[in-house]
C-alpha cells in the first residue's frame, strides 16, 4: 500500500510544526495513538510532538469504535501533551482546548458552518468531518500525559454506506488538499490553544466552546435508552456534561444519550 505519489516525498521525514515541536511522518501504523502512547510509556515522548500516518490499519474512535480512513487521503494525527497548565479536577478542560484548536483549523477552510458536536466531533452543517480521541496517563490525582488523536476527512469522497453523515473537506470546498501540509497546520493550531490554556480561565474556555457548539440554543432530538425526546441544547457544564432544557433543565454524561440526526 502506498500514498499517492505527490504526497510520497514527505514519508519517513521529520518536519517542524513550530520551532519547538517535532512532527513525525510514518508510512503506515496500526494507530497513531498507539504509537504516540508507546513513546510515552517508554519515556521517549516530548510535550507537543506529533505523529502523522498516511495509512492506519486499526485507527481508534470514541467508545471502542474504529476510525475508518482512506489510504493517503485524510489526516490521522496524534499529539502528545503534558497538560501541566490544566487541572485534573477539570478533565473536560483539555478536551475543550483541543476541540477548539481543531475547530480553528477546520473552520479556516470549511467556513462559518463548521461546529463542534459534543463532546469532540467536528461537524459541517449536519455532517461529520472529523473526531478526536484523547487518552490519558494519570498518577493518583496528577495528570501526567495525554495523547490527542485527531482524524479529519480531507480528500475522501466515498465512505462506508453505514457512515451516512460523513463528509470531507474536498466535498465541502470542491478542492483537493495535501493532507500532510494540512496536518502540520492542524498541529500548530492545537498547540497554539494548548500554549494559551494557562492564560485563560476554564470558564472562558467553556464559554468559547459553547459558542462553537453544534445546535447551540436549537431544538434537537435525542435518544436515551429506548426513548426519543425533543429538547434544546443549552451548553456544557463544568464537568463536561451536555446541558439541555425542555420542561426541566437536565445534564447528560457522554454516552448517555444518542443524537437523532
Amino acid at each position: 500500500m502506498r500514498l499517492p505519489q505527490k504526497y510520497y516525498f514527505f514519508i519517513n521525514r521529520r518536519m517542524m510544526a513550530t520551532p519547538h515541536y517535532t512532527f513525525t511522518i510514518l508510512k503506515q501504523v496500526d494507530s497513531t495513538n498507539n504509537y504516540a502512547m508507546g513513546r510515552v510509556h517508554e519515556g521517549l515522548a516530548k510535550h507537543g510532538e506529533a505523529v502523522f500516518s498516511g495509512i492506519q490499519t486499526s485507527g481508534k474512535g470514541q467508545r471502542g469504535k474504529r476510525w475508518e480512513t482512506g489510504e493517503g487521503q485524510n489526516i490521522a494525527l496524534s499529539i502528545v501533551i503534558q497538560p501541566t497548565k490544566l487541572k485534573a479536577y477539570h478533565p473536560f478542560h483539555l478536551s475543550a482546548v483541543v476541540s477548539l484548536g481543531v475547530y480553528d483549523f477546520f473552520s479556516k477552510y470549511a467556513g462559518a458552518e463548521a461546529s463542534i458536536k459534543w463532546p469532540n466531533d467536528i461537524f459541517w452543517r449536519d455532517r461529520k468531518a472529523g473526531g478526536i480521541l484523547i487518552e490519558n496517563v494519570m498518577s493518583a490525582s496528577s495528570w501526567k500525559w495525554s495523547v490527542a488523536g485527531i482524524g479529519i476527512n480531507i480528500n475522501q469522497q466515498e465512505f462506508d454506506p453505514l457512515l451516512v453523515n460523513a463528509i470531507s473537506l474536498r466535498q465541502i470546498t470542491g478542492l483537493e488538499h495535501n493532507p500532510v501540509m494540512l496536518a502540520n497546520e492542524l498541529h500548530f493550531a492545537v498547540m497554539n490553544r494548548v500554549r494559551n490554556a494557562g492564560e485563560q480561565s476554564y470558564e472562558t474556555v467553556l464559554a468559547e466552546y459553547s459558542k462553537r457548539l453544534y445546535k447551540m440554543n436549537q431544538n434537537v432530538r435525542l435518544k436515551k435508552d429506548n426513548m426519543v425526546f425533543e429538547t434544546t441544547i443549552r451548553g456544557i457544564s463544568p464537568q463536561g456534561r451536555l446541558i439541555t432544557k425542555d420542561v426541566l433543565e437536565k445534564e447528560f454524561e457522554f454516552g448517555e444519550v444518542e443524537w437523532i440526526l
